[in-house]
Parts: structure tokens; sequence; C-alpha cells
């Protein structure tokens, strides 16, 4: 394989790992399984591209004396390697592993995003021509050995994520499909927040959960007044980004119960809920059903670092989108 097609190669592997890697963060239902087999794959394929990449740049780089380009080399070199490590050692750990009040999956994923600012500038000004392949009057072509090249690629990609499976077997983890691993049923799920805000302090006496938008009725609710509106337990796997998983009963009012009561209009197709701390997921009609603005967790009232005084537990989705200190709901 030559460096160009190598290169080709590497924007293709990082591209799709990092866009399968977003789109696991909101997806909760095991119908998305192939998503994490993809990302998994993808990253074995990855590490071994990076290896021969390295293999072959960092000599002649040394000696050509490209010291600007060979630093920013190094930094995305850098910044692959700590997000292949984190989620191969997660995988291969057997065991929620943290290093202070992080987890690896979580710095996995922090790395992984500081990706994508870098990799534009490595390909910027003169590089994005390497990811365009040369073929007959404009046509591209990809030569046999690139095809069997990639292939081996592939498949000893797959043979590392497939050994890291194993490793984490042999050592008793159990994770669920998304890579996340069980914490025992019924308890209080850890505070955890992945975009590391701190717990606002919040008057539970004075807060008040507002719903607008494409409504009969505005409506304006404390405490008891959303409690009014009629309340039920419901069992829910939280999924967190930080990489546990809990089946725990929640209590609260179901969502559809909140819109009913304002007259939400047939037609809007979006609900937004938004936090006191200003993030907001949008919704679809139908994953509304089975949703739930919970104030208690456990049979306990809902402790201050998990969302208190109420948040959303939408089954559908991972824990990134299980809003805490819900402050809004609007219709769109």
């Amino acid at each position: 394989m030559s460096t160009a097609a190598l290169d080709r190669l590497l924007a293709i592997l990082i591209t799709v790992q990092l866009a399968s890697g977003l789109l696991t963060l909101r997806a909760g239902v095991p119908a998305t399984a192939p998503l994490f087999w993809v990302h998994g794959l993808i990253g074995g394929a990855l590490l071994v591209a990076a290896v021969e990449k390295l293999r072959r740049s960092i000599g002649p780089a040394v000696r050509g004396r490209r010291w600007r380009r060979l630093a920013l080399s190094a930094l995305l070199t850098l910044m692959v390697a700590a997000a292949l490590a984190g989620g191969f050692a997660w995988v291969a750990s057997g065991r929620i592993w943290s290093i202070g009040p992080w987890t690896i999956l979580t710095l996995h994923v922090w790395a992984a995003l500081a990706i994508i600012p870098i990799v534009v500038l490595h390909l910027l000004p003169r590089r994005w021509r390497l990811l365009r392949p040369r073929g007959f009057r404009g046509r591209p072509r990809i030569s046999r050995r690139t095809v069997l090249a990639t292939g081996g690629v592939v498949a000893l990609g797959a043979v590392t994520w497939g050994a890291a499976n194993l490793l984490d077997v042999a050592r008793g983890g159990v994770r669920r499909f998304t890579g996340s691993r069980w914490l025992p049923d019924g308890g209080v799920p850890p505070p955890t927040t992945f975009y590391g805000e701190g717990t606002p302090t919040i008057d539970a006496e004075a807060w008040r959960l507002s719903v607008t938008g494409r409504v009969s009725r505005e409506l304006s609710l404390d405490r008891a007044g959303l409690a009014a509106l009629g309340k039920v337990n419901r069992d829910a796997t939280l999924d967190c980004t930080s990489g546990w998983v809990m089946t725990t009963t929640w209590r609260g009012t179901p969502l559809t119960a909140l819109l009913d009561a304002a007259g939400a209009h047939a037609a809007g197709s979006r609900v937004t809920v938004r936090s006191a701390t200003g993030w907001s997921v949008a919704l679809n009609r139908d994953e509304l059903e089975g949703s739930l603005l919970a104030t208690h967790v456990a049979g306990e009232p809902l402790p201050a670092a998990n969302g208190a005084p109420c948040r959303l537990v939408v089954p559908t989705r991972r824990g990134l989108d299980w809003i805490k200190w819900v402050t809004e709901i609007r219709v769109a």
C-alpha cells in the first residue's frame, strides 16, 4: 500500500470512527447494537493502520527536519493513541476503571473529540489532495494491492478487537451491547455528568416547570402541581456514557400526562426538554410514550446531584439525554 493510499485509509477510518462514536452517545436500544460492533471493528483497524503510519513517517520526518509538521503529527498521534488506548483498555479490563472522577471511557470520548480539529489542521492546506485517488481521465483508480492491504488491515483490526473482548470475558467482565458495565439493579445511580457541569443550586420551593410552544395553554407548575397530574413507577435502564449501566425504579409524572394537561397540538412534531444548566434534548413524538419526569429513584427522593427537583427518564436514549434539573418543556 502506498503512503497516499495509507493516508486515505486513515482518513476514512478516522471519519467512520468519529461518526459512529458520536452516534453511539445517543443509541440506547438493542436495535442499534450493530453500530457499536462497527465502532469496535473500525477501532481495531484504525489501531493497525496508525501503527503502520508511525512506522513509515517518523524516520523520514526527522531526517527531513520537518519539525512543524512533525509536531502537529505527534499531537494527532497522541490523541489517536489516547482514544484507542482508552477504548481498548475499557473493553479488556473486565471492570469499571477510573482515573480520579472520570472513567477511562469518558477520557476515550474526550480524546476522540479532540482529534477533529487536529485532523483538519493536519490536512490543511495541501494534504486534502492526497485523499482523492488518481485514475484514468479523472476516474478514481484503486489498485488490487491497495484493496488487499486494506482487507488485511481490517482483518487484523477484527482480531485485535476480538482479542480485547475475549480478555474481558476471561476477567469476568459483563457489558451491555453499548459497552457499559452493569451495576446492581435497584440502586441510586452514580451522580455522573457527561458535560462536566456541577450541581446547580435550585430552591425546591421556588422551582417551576414551564410548558410552552404549540400548546392550548401554557403551564407553570411547582412540585405539587406536577405531582397532581399523576405519578407512576417505571423500571428503566440508565446507560451512562461514562460506561456504567443500571436498571432501577423511577417514580414521577409521565411526560404525556404533562403534554395532555397543556393541550399540546397534535401537529407538534418535537418536544424539547431543557435543563437549568442550559442543556437540552429534542424528542420525537414516538419517543414520548414511556418517558417520565422523575422526582424519585429507588424509592427515595431524587438527590440533587441526580437531577432534583426532576429529571427526564427516556428509555430509548442513553444517559446523555436523560436531562437533569428540568425547568422547561417546549412543543414545536
